[in-house]
């Protein structure tokens, strides 16, 4: 799909009218009312976070277009696609033996303990959107089947999500459930009878647990509001997609530090993180802020890889569906928390001023899409970014959310 041009924000779009001495009533009223009927009348695409006006499909992180240039090039033997496909379907995800394990109640607490489910929800989402992606691939209806089993087995029986890290858990689930979902319901011509009931678990079971956010680390409110982008997306819910675009854009200005920020991080309203001091303790002790460092940079990298990798896939996932972010605050907060992660990922030293100078590396498979995305269509130079993502190819999965983005993402230009 090729990128719609950045939207400008709306101070550079409408001018305020000048205001003049002995202007009369009745001119100021008709000037405001016009203003006001031109606000009303701007497309929907055009507006800060709003729904498309129709839907595009399959459309969550992945569109038609990325997919068929994935499927041509496995099947023309290129790499490192070729290596990234016969690496996803050597995992456990690509067996069409795998059974699923359902749960009416999946309990999840802190770091997943008790985990009553939680893995075997995770793995078997992910084992959908793996099978689906087989199935687009080779067009082999055994993979299409299989991706529907694991769906129907969920959707009949999943009920509730419980404990601590219940919104966490139904937002890394939620993130892979409407991958799979929308490529199969899209693509594939055998039926799926169930499919709606898997949108009633969608809407009952996994929306009403992420759509509210979340005011712990960052990366919990991204991957929950990645969830529900891509419900909506498959749900064609115009309002709670609305409403998660909008958490997400929030969200992604407070855990993303750009020097236009000014001198501290911009924040989330409802934490009421009101003084520097408050500021920096939920920015793990880091008092020094530059382009790029993350609010969980000084925890460890795997939590901020999360954050970063959300950020990605919802950014794609808006382009699909015709608004492109890439060029707005999120491309370039996407970008820096890149080049910044990458840059010690690859071995730098970390300067005193950062974390105390110590960091926890690990920062997973999450550079493919927003790379693919800001630099190979964008033009924008990313050498550390470019030379992390090389060195992880083909990606793998975080058996969380992420998942063969170098078949999916990797030099994509669709």
């Amino acid at each position: 799909m090729k990128p719609t041009a950045p939207v400008p924000p709306r101070s550079s779009r409408t001018a305020r009218p000048a205001r003049h001495r002995g202007a009369s009533r009745f001119a100021l009223l008709a000037t405001v009312t016009a203003l006001l009927a031109g606000a009303l009348a701007w497309p929907a695409a055009e507006r800060a976070e709003a729904a498309p006006a129709t839907f595009a499909h399959p459309g969550v992180t992945v569109s038609r277009g990325q997919l068929d240039f994935a499927r041509q090039q496995v099947n023309a033997g290129a790499q490192p696609w070729k290596g990234a496909y016969d690496q996803m379907m050597a995992s456990k995800y690509g067996s069409l033996t795998r059974t699923a394990k359902p749960r009416a109640v999946v309990e999840c607490g802190s770091y997943s303990n008790p985990n009553y489910g939680c893995t075997d929800e995770r793995e078997d989402a992910i084992a959908a959107y793996t099978q689906a992606l087989a199935w687009y691939v080779t067009r082999d209806a055994r993979y299409a089947k299989k991706a529907i089993e694991l769906m129907d087995a969920w959707s009949a029986t999943i009920r509730d999500h419980t404990n601590s890290n219940a919104p966490l858990q139904t937002g890394w689930a939620g993130s892979s459930w409407p991958k799979a979902a929308e490529i199969i319901k899209y693509t594939y011509d055998g039926g799926w009878a169930n499919s709606g009931r898997f949108s009633t678990m969608l809407r009952d079971v996994y929306l009403p647990k992420v759509i509210n956010g979340s005011n712990s680390n960052g990366n919990w409110e991204l991957s929950m509001m990645e969830a529900a982008v891509g419900i909506s997306v498959f749900l064609e819910d115009k309002a709670s997609y609305d409403k998660a675009m909008a958490k997400f854009r929030t969200r992604t200005a407070a855990y993303v530090y750009i020097a236009s920020d000014g001198a501290l991080p911009k924040t989330v309203p409802s934490q009421n993180l009101d003084t520097t001091q408050k500021i920096v303790n939920y920015w793990q002790g880091q008092s020094t802020f530059v382009n790029g460092v993350t609010q969980e940079t000084c925890r460890d990298f795997t939590h901020t890889g999360y954050g970063i990798s959300a950020i990605a896939h919802i950014a794609e996932t808006s382009r699909i569906q015709g608004q492109d972010l890439y060029g707005t605050d999120v491309g370039e907060r996407l970008r820096h928390a890149l080049g910044f992660q990458a840059k010690y990922q690859l071995g730098e030293a970390a300067p005193s001023w950062l974390c105390g100078g110590s960091l926890n590396l690990g920062l997973g498979p999450v550079t493919e899409v927003g790379y693919n995305a800001l630099h190979n269509r964008l033009g924008i130079a990313m050498s550390n970014t470019e030379r992390l993502t090389a060195q992880n190819r083909p990606a793998g999965s975080n058996n969380l959310f992420v998942a063969w983005e170098t078949l999916t993402h990797g030099d994509n230009p669709s």
